[in-house]
């Protein structure tokens, strides 16, 4: 489900709200690959599925900076926000990512909006992201991202 605003000042009125959970997405081993050679962290518990069988998670696991970078597609599929000229990435106020990510398994994500206020360069909000695994107990990755929509 999309949540769909006229205006970036509409973020105010759903502090505290969850607005949307994403669909469940496959974490493959290409995707993890080509995210090894996007940062050159090449660690073989995310790249070596022969090497990591016989290590801590049984098999390859995604970096937690691949989970954390789908944010973006994240807020994209459960929100929409008209009469915004940009929405940009302004950065993190928190993130902890406690437990792995095992490649083969399914994410999906739920959004609250945790604050948003006026500025003078527009709306900042900040979003609290929850990334759920599949079969899971804990979360794969906890992060408050903000955005400021001009």
């Amino acid at each position: 489900m999309t949540t769909h605003l006229d205006n970036p000042e509409d973020l105010i009125d759903l502090i505290g709200k969850t607005i949307g959970t994403t669909e469940w997405h496959d974490v493959t081993q290409d995707q993890v690959n080509r995210f090894a050679d996007a940062t050159g962290d090449h660690q073989w518990i995310h790249t070596d599925p022969e090497r990591a069988a016989a290590g801590p998670f049984g098999g390859t696991i995604a970096h937690g900076y691949l989970t954390l970078s789908l944010a973006p597609q994240v807020l994209a599929e459960v929100l929409e926000v008209d009469n915004v000229s940009a929405a940009l990435n302004y950065g993190l106020n928190k993130v902890r990512f406690p437990a792995p990510v095992p490649v083969g398994s399914r994410l999906r994500t739920s959004v609250t909006v945790v604050s948003a206020h006026r500025k003078p360069a527009g709306v900042e909000a900040v979003f609290g992201l929850t990334y759920e695994i599949d079969g899971g107990s804990r979360p794969a990755c906890i992060a408050d991202v903000v955005v400021l929509y001009r």
